[in-house]
């Protein structure tokens, strides 16, 4: 295979009017982008307004190729975004809201069921090579910017929060050592799978239940307003990490998916087990303590992440379970 090197993505192909006005605006296109009554008919976890939100985003992170820069800070694409961030904020606090304090979000995130019904039960007991790969084609759009996403917090914080997430986020960008950056780390499980690492390479395959699950980092960390929810958030992947990391770990093995596939979810394993606890003592702690008004952000942060999970996990148990593949464009056998 190939491998493509390019520095930023290509732009993907559009998924309805809310993706493609925001397509051909990025192209130079001088046709109109989307209004509030265009947003409000969007499904707000469907492909089009998902993949809308991406576009956005993705101007903060690598941008496209072929797409100016300065497009970062357009004011009618930044206004368009809010109104899309609007619509998908409004579904999450409806869909997402449970009735529990902080303590009792984190609790309920650390007992592992006896027997769980998961991804990464499935995979660890009985996931296929193509089920793996698959899983980290949708993985990639994440991954391949680990922490970048949570790094926009670190200006918001001061004090026992800020220390404890940039000893984590030092941790995500492999210690000061290149080779470990966590990104990195993933880029070399794909290879082992047999898979394209540049960034942003399968978008298009995407499912927009994965979409949704990257765009809510973005979309916390890009608002100062949500910084209690982005550390609910960060916390809840850590808290959840270093369990599932150990299935997928056994799930790599068992499949015969390589070295480095292995050493993604082992490096996790004892890695996430450290974070979680820096996480819920130093960085939640210490922002409670400083701004307690935010628990109910937290507590939103957590409930959000959860919800969208389970959903984008739903979609995968769905179509493997089905024999079908979870991608909109299935890989080649």
């Amino acid at each position: 295979m190939t491998i493509s090197k390019q520095r930023s993505p290509g732009l993907p192909q559009a998924r309805g009017e809310l993706s493609a006005a925001l397509i051909g605006h990025l192209r130079g296109d001088a046709g109109p982008l989307p209004d509030e009554s265009a947003v409000a008919r969007a499904t707000p976890y469907g492909d089009d307004l998902q993949l809308a939100l991406y576009l956005g985003y993705e101007l903060h992170y690598r941008g496209f190729d072929g797409v100016d820069d300065a497009r970062e800070w357009d004011p009618a694409l930044i206004a368009v975004r809010g109104l899309l961030e609007d619509r998908f904020l409004t579904a999450l606090r409806e869909d997402a809201k449970r009735d529990h304090d902080v303590d009792d979000a984190f609790d309920e995130l650390l007992v592992e069921p006896v027997h769980g019904t998961g991804v990464s039960y499935f995979l660890q007991d009985e996931g296929e090579l193509w089920q793996l790969r698959e899983y980290a084609v949708q993985r990639s759009l994440y991954h391949l910017k680990e922490a970048d996403p949570h790094a926009w917090v670190l200006p918001r914080l001061w004090g026992r929060a800020k220390a404890g997430m940039a000893a984590v986020e030092f941790d995500e960008y492999g210690g000061g050592r290149a080779e470990r950056v966590h990104a990195k780390l993933f880029a070399d499980l794909m290879e082992d799978l047999g898979l394209d690492t540049a960034y942003g390479r399968y978008v298009d395959a995407a499912s927009a239940q994965m979409l949704a699950t990257v765009n809510l980092m973005s979309l916390l960390g890009l608002r100062r307003s949500l910084r209690g929810a982005l550390l609910g958030h960060f916390a809840t992947l850590e808290v959840t990490s270093s369990p599932s990391s150990r299935r997928m770990a056994l799930a790599m093995k068992r499949a015969g998916a390589g070295a480095a596939a292995e050493f993604f979810y082992t490096e996790h394993v004892e890695a996430d087990a450290v974070h979680e606890q820096v996480v819920r003592h130093e960085v939640i702690g210490g922002l409670l303590e400083q701004e307690p008004e935010l628990a109910p952000d937290v507590v939103f942060g957590v409930d959000a992440t959860v919800f969208l999970e389970d959903r984008f996990g739903d979609h995968l148990l769905g179509h493997w379970q089905a024999r079908k593949s979870s991608l909109r464009t299935p890989l080649p056998q």
